[in-house]
């Protein structure tokens, strides 16, 4: 199976992320990739660059390693297909560790669009590499469990499954690999559901809710994925649209949209998370003017919204 801010507010949310800076370390590989550090869950750096002509949101978004989702809610005042030319556009490459965090494995968060594998070592350094996905579209939503690894191929055969047949009865019942085949290069099939995580050959699909409940790739990005994984690995699917993380003495949240309805009353939820933070850090004053807007606008972006109580 396959598949608002003001500019005043975001200038000021970029000017503090700025100071929980981590820079990713040099890689061949597509990923963004962190050594794992103690104290901290909050990794990255906000950038801002200047739209060049007959330059889509999307194609910045590929550039640095977002989804669509992502570069579309941090620029909600910039049409995604025809940002005028020159246009500042936030690229928000900061990311919150979800709650759920293996020694070894991959986490693929929902309402995130994005996949994190885990590597603790008891020696050496512990890291983590992430990337964007798309995901289950609306009716073929990915179910939440936990999956292992079942198989890894190259150069996947696409058997199309029936219910995609049922849709396009048109499309022919398998496609050899190639540039037309959707599953990409590279497949790590799951233990069940015929689920995987493989690449697209319509990469404008990554950060959307695209496929039949697979977990879809940039090219790049399962290239560099495929070599890390062994048979047997661990896959959390989980649906995360509001998470918290601390660096440097404050509590971040990080908010996105919960398409599936699934919070009743998301500022427990965030006081629940700024809880597990003053575990971390100490006491905390709390911002409930910013974890309001956070709440309300969705973005995406992490925002610093306590810091330890300086009395």
């Amino acid at each position: 199976m396959f598949n608002f801010f003001s500019l005043k507010a975001v200038l000021l949310i970029q000017n503090l992320i700025f100071l929980i800076i981590i820079p990713a370390l040099p890689a061949a590989d597509a990923f963004n990739m962190f050594d794992l550090k103690e104290g901290r869950t909050v990794y990255g750096e906000m950038k801002t660059v200047k739209a060049e002509r007959k330059q889509t949101l999307l194609d910045i978004a590929k550039d640095y390693n977002l989804g669509y989702n992502q570069i579309a809610a941090a620029n909600p005042g910039i049409d995604p297909w025809v940002p005028f030319e020159g246009a500042s556009v936030i690229v928000p490459t900061v990311f919150v560790l979800p709650k759920i965090r293996p020694p070894f494995g991959i986490v693929v968060n929902l309402a995130e669009m994005r996949l994190y594998h885990f590597m603790f070592a008891k020696e050496g350094k512990s890291r983590f590499w992430t990337c964007p996905v798309g995901v289950g579209k609306e009716g073929y939503s990915t179910k939440l469990s936990v999956y292992t690894v079942l198989s890894k191929a190259k150069d996947p055969i696409w058997v199309v499954p029936p219910s995609v047949l049922k849709e396009d009865p048109e499309l022919p019942q398998r496609v050899l690999p190639g540039p037309e085949n959707p599953l990409g290069k590279y497949i790590l099939r799951f233990s069940r559901l015929s689920y995987g995580i493989h690449g697209t050959n319509r990469p404008w699909g990554v950060g959307r809710r695209v496929s039949h409940g697979c977990i879809r790739l940039y090219s790049e990005d399962i290239a560099s994925l495929f070599p890390l994984v062994p048979v047997g690995t661990l896959v959390h699917i989980i649906y995360e649209p509001i998470k918290v993380g601390w660096a440097e003495g404050k509590c971040w949240l990080q908010v996105y949209q919960d398409y599936e309805n699934n919070i009743d009353d998301p500022l427990s939820v965030v006081l629940s998370g700024i809880s597990a933070c003053e575990q971390v850090i100490g006491p905390l004053e709390i911002d409930f003017k910013k974890i309001q807007r956070a709440i309300k606008e969705q973005s995406g972006i992490p925002v610093p919204v306590a810091q330890a109580d300086k009395e």
